[in-house]
């Protein structure tokens, strides 16, 4: 098994002395798009610098503890240092690490979340996700991954399903994707007009199973997170399907924002070498998927 693809310096999406001139704590991809790293996870912000209330969506929604940032970069992104609210928080799935602060933020901004169906029963206290696969190796996250929150949470108040016609509420021009595997309802976003995808964990741009990587984040392309990841096949439709659209930017769940050739050309090879870049060695959800009580939720040809 190779161990992700690299990816030079020069592919990077964000400019890192510009973001230190704006200093709304955010890395700015594109005058709309900026994303927020909350030690090992991303948070994406969409919307005009000073749009204010109701002009911008925040797209999951990070860590425990990480409300108070995520609310801190919007108030300066938005509005100018003053309190501002999003006009909805978009998930692409319902992981601990992207719906921690979710809760604390609903109630503070009360504006309506919204998922893919199949995520539902995880964001509304129903079910638990199957147990993380600490059995994948690669480094101490997957060993501590046991450790890490499986307990849903409930936002069920102020949760909505996508539209079935794949827009976006509240961003004209952008359309969510049904990308399975890492989850069963997992979405990615992506605006043809600029060809700017959001992949959540559809693929990520470091080795998240390393807790050293996570902390140095240099730029890998690599497939998702192996010790969450539970259909494989799902997983590997969904980097196809990803692929074709041959994005200019991607901003990833983990690891920097990456554009360009680069990125093209190492996402094709993801693709085109999935099971020997992407699938672990051995694992319990290598052979057969988790179990998560209905087989449409891997329907890898659902929109």
């Amino acid at each position: 098994m190779e161990h992700g693809i690299p990816l030079p310096a020069g592919a990077r999406a964000d400019d890192p002395s510009r973001d230190k001139e704006r200093d709304d704590s955010t890395h700015e991809v594109l005058p709309d798009v900026a994303y927020k790293r909350l030690i090992l996870v991303n948070v994406a912000f969409v919307g005009a610098v000073g749009a204010g209330d109701d002009g911008w969506v925040l797209i999951d929604a990070g860590l425990p503890g990480t409300a108070g940032a995520i609310r801190e970069a919007a108030n300066e992104r938005f509005g100018g240092g003053r309190n501002t609210r999003p006009a909805a928080i978009l998930l692409t799935h319902g992981h601990f690490d992207h719906v921690s602060a979710l809760r604390e933020l609903a109630e503070l901004w009360g504006v309506p979340i919204f998922a893919h169906p199949f995520e539902m029963p995880y964001l509304t206290g129903q079910a638990a996700y199957p147990p993380p696969d600490p059995s994948v190796g690669n480094g101490l996250m997957s060993a501590l991954s046991p450790l890490f929150p499986r307990t849903p949470i409930d936002v069920g108040q102020w949760l909505h399903p996508f539209p079935t016609d794949n827009s976006v509420p509240f961003l004209p021009g952008w359309r969510w994707i049904h990308t399975p595997g890492h989850t069963p309802g997992h979405v990615s976003f992506w605006r043809e007009s600029d060809r700017t995808l959001i992949t959540g964990d559809a693929f990520i741009t470091t080795v998240q199973e390393s807790a050293y990587a996570v902390a140095v984040q240099k730029p890998e392309l690599h497939g998702p997170p192996m010790y969450y990841t539970q259909d494989w096949e799902a997983a590997r439709i969904s980097v196809e399907r990803l692929a074709m659209l041959e994005p200019e930017i991607a901003v990833t769940g983990h690891g920097r924002a990456m554009r360009g050739q680069d990125l093209r050309t190492a996402l094709h090879t993801l693709a085109e070498n999935f099971d020997r870049i992407a699938v672990p060695e051995q694992g319990r959800y290598v052979v057969r998927p988790a179990q998560v009580g209905t087989n449409a939720a891997y329907d890898t040809h659902a929109t």
